[in-house]
């Protein structure tokens, strides 16, 4: 057996290719429109696991209510500097809902309210100002 991918269905592509793309670094690894369908597919991929991708489903007439998405969980990545990369995402005007106060583990949530984990690789000591942000909403 072999894992593939997860799929996630999204509001607005270019919303989410943003968050995923410039604010996670993920890339880009194919796409597939279909106009008979009336969608588009999107796959990505963290550039150290190509093989585990996550595809993105953007319905181009759908008016679905996706919810809060918390019915889904969350997907998880290992990223080399977790305070660099809470940085950039909320320079970029994501919240932060649970900040790496611990140097380790942070969550944030894409444009499609899907939680996404972040995990330090290795440890970083506790830094500000992390370390005294409390959580923010859900996650």
């Amino acid at each position: 057996m072999k894992y593939l991918h997860t799929m996630v269905r999204v509001r607005d592509i270019d919303a989410s290719l943003r968050f995923y793309c410039d604010g996670l670094g993920l890339r880009e690894m194919r796409r597939m429109e279909n106009p008979q369908g009336k969608f588009t597919l999107v796959f990505l991929a963290a550039p150290d696991s190509p093989d585990a991708e996550v595809e993105l489903t953007y319905n181009w007439d759908s008016t679905e209510d996706y919810g809060s998405a918390r019915n889904f969980g969350h997907l998880a990545f290992r990223v080399e500097d977790i305070y660099a990369t809470c940085q950039r995402l909320q320079d970029m005007g994501y919240t932060i809902h649970r900040p790496p106060r611990d140097g380790h583990m942070a969550f944030v949530r894409s444009p499609d309210l899907v939680s996404v984990e972040l995990l330090q690789e290795g440890h970083l000591p506790p830094r500000e100002p992390w370390a005294s942000m409390p959580n923010t909403g859900t996650w």
